[in-house]
């Protein structure tokens, strides 16, 4: 990595915390756990969009174990990670394709951030009830994907003009 990239990585990651911030002091509109707008995945799909894969997952992993130890603990940062991974997977995957959009690309790595994150809480709390609990999920990470998809596909365009 070169000194551009790397400092382009830091003010990135440093964005990406303060959005992470901002959104944990957002009050809980929805009185369902674990409903969140996901504001700092702009940045992941910046990354994603325009260094690929392996920088997209490398700055995903900083910046759950950052903003985990912020905001939200240990635990917080075994559900991030593993959401985080399963949906840098499917985003990177649906990109090849052209019929996926930004939004499409965003809703698919929301559903899939929350399959990651039902997973995890399968083998923590050790009850298949919690299956129950994944429409719901699905039906706001369908909200929320379409919002940042929109949110950064704004951002690309101005981010181009710039960069």
């Amino acid at each position: 990595m070169n000194t551009k990239r790397i400092t382009e990585f830091g003010l990135l990651l440093s964005v990406s915390l303060v959005l992470a911030y901002f959104e944990s002091l957002l009050p809980v509109m929805i009185t369902v756990p674990g409903v969140k707008l996901g504001l700092a995945n702009i940045v992941t799909m910046l990354i994603l969009y325009r260094n690929g894969f392996k920088n997209a997952f490398f700055f995903m992993s900083v910046r759950v174990v950052m903003a985990g130890f912020l905001f939200s603990g240990i635990t917080g940062i075994l559900y991030s990670f593993t959401g985080g991974l399963l949906s840098i997977l499917v985003m990177s995957f649906a990109k090849q394709f052209s019929f996926f959009s930004t939004f499409g690309v965003s809703i698919l790595g929301a559903v899939f951030h929350n399959a990651g994150q039902i997973v995890i809480a399968l083998f923590v709390i050790e009850n298949l009830h919690i299956l129950y609990y994944f429409p719901v999920l699905c039906l706001s990470g369908i909200g929320s994907g379409f919002l940042i998809g929109y949110l950064s596909y704004l951002l690309f365009r101005t981010y181009n003009k710039f960069f």
